[in-house]
């Protein structure tokens, strides 16, 4: 629906021009297929992760960085994540990040108020909160690790923030593993599941929003998509979000954001320059805070944020730059690491996780 008004925008601009706009149910396999046929549409939006990756090695991607009106619209932050996707370092630009989002701690305010607690700025304080709030008789964290997707938003924070940033070109060329890097990871991880309610693996994503919203828990990690599905629940909940701090040296602390959706040209497209114009009225700072405001995303674009409240305690992060990549998108599907981290969180055996990673690294590198 979004994408829609700005169809019947841009032909209104542009007369001469006429979108064509494809949102199949599996996108990502129509699209391959139609590849494989050179059926080559003339813009592709993605997220950013791993497929993103393979299109870039397979060569199918325009290099776009002689565009520089459009790269100067963008925040090198998130330049910078779609950099760190590539297998090779390359000199290009290949794809235009534009909707991106964020995890990270959502909390509600009417708990710390009535508490009197403050956003925690280092790992320390934030175990201490935890441990105030679970003495006063309330749930620190709602867990819903019945599906295992939901363990990724405090894997991936801590990740991100404690492995080093080239740890996956190393690991590509076997000069790391999982093992030498990941226990302090997953140590910080399992401590957080004493505070959360005695039902962490029976409940679900939904059934998880409803007890938050209902005000059962002071705390929940997730992504900044959380947000408007608590606010569906209960219009008057009142939430925010905060970075979770996972170092005690404040300035190691980053926001992690992924890309959502980028835009990028197939080398072999036939309009190219309709679609250069095309990515250009997307980047306009109107047509951006459109996008933003209903689709509840962050921009990707410079001195724009998502100027909703419930996510201001973020901003300082973008503002500056302090920005980091989901892990997620960069670990091979196979893996299955969602999966591998719920089940740490349930048996505590970190021998058994490290080897996994490791074990299912190498399959997929087959």
């Amino acid at each position: 629906g979004t994408f829609k008004k700005f169809e019947e925008k841009f032909e209104e601009e542009n007369p001469d021009i006429d979108v064509t706009i494809s949102c199949p149910a599996q996108a990502m396999t129509v699209l391959k297929t139609r590849l494989v046929k050179n059926d080559i549409p003339d813009i592709i939006t993605m997220a950013g992760e791993l497929n993103y990756a393979d299109f870039i090695d397979a060569g199918i991607l325009e290099d776009l960085s002689s565009e520089k009106e459009i790269i100067d619209r963008i925040q090198p932050a998130y330049l910078e994540v779609l950099k760190s996707l590539e297998f090779e370092n390359t000199d290009g630009v290949f794809g235009i990040p534009y909707a991106c989002n964020a995890g990270g701690v959502v909390y509600n305010k009417d708990i710390f108020n009535e508490l009197g607690l403050s956003i925690p700025s280092t790992w320390d304080e934030f175990i201490q909160l935890s441990e105030n709030i679970k003495n006063q008789g309330i749930v620190p964290f709602s867990f819903s690790l019945k599906d295992s997707w939901t363990a990724m938003p405090a894997w991936n924070a801590i990740t991100a923030n404690t492995q080093p940033i080239d740890f996956f070109a190393k690991r590509r060329e076997n000069k790391n593993t999982f093992k030498e890097v990941y226990k302090p990871i997953a140590e910080k991880i399992s401590q957080l599941i004493q505070y959360g309610h005695n039902d962490n693996f029976g409940i679900g994503y939904n059934d998880g929003n409803v007890s938050f919203a209902q005000g059962n828990a002071a705390m929940m990690i997730q992504g900044n998509w959380v947000i408007p599905e608590i606010l569906k629940l209960n219009p008057d909940a009142n939430i925010g979000m905060f970075v979770l701090p996972v170092n005690n040296d404040i300035k190691n602390n980053n926001v992690v954001s992924g890309v959502d959706l980028l835009f990028s040209i197939p080398t072999e497209a036939k309009n190219k320059e309709d679609s250069i114009k095309f990515i250009k009225f997307m980047t306009e700072k109107e047509s951006m805070e459109a996008y933003a405001n209903e689709q509840f995303a962050i921009p990707a674009l410079k001195d724009m944020y998502q100027e909703d409240k419930t996510v201001e305690d973020l901003k300082p992060y973008f503002e500056n730059g302090k920005v980091l990549d989901f892990p997620d998108h960069h670990y091979p599907s196979s893996m299955q690491v969602a999966d591998l981290a719920q089940g740490y969180l349930f048996d505590n055996d970190i021998d058994k996780l490290l080897n996994s990673l490791d074990d299912r690294w190498n399959r997929a590198q087959r």
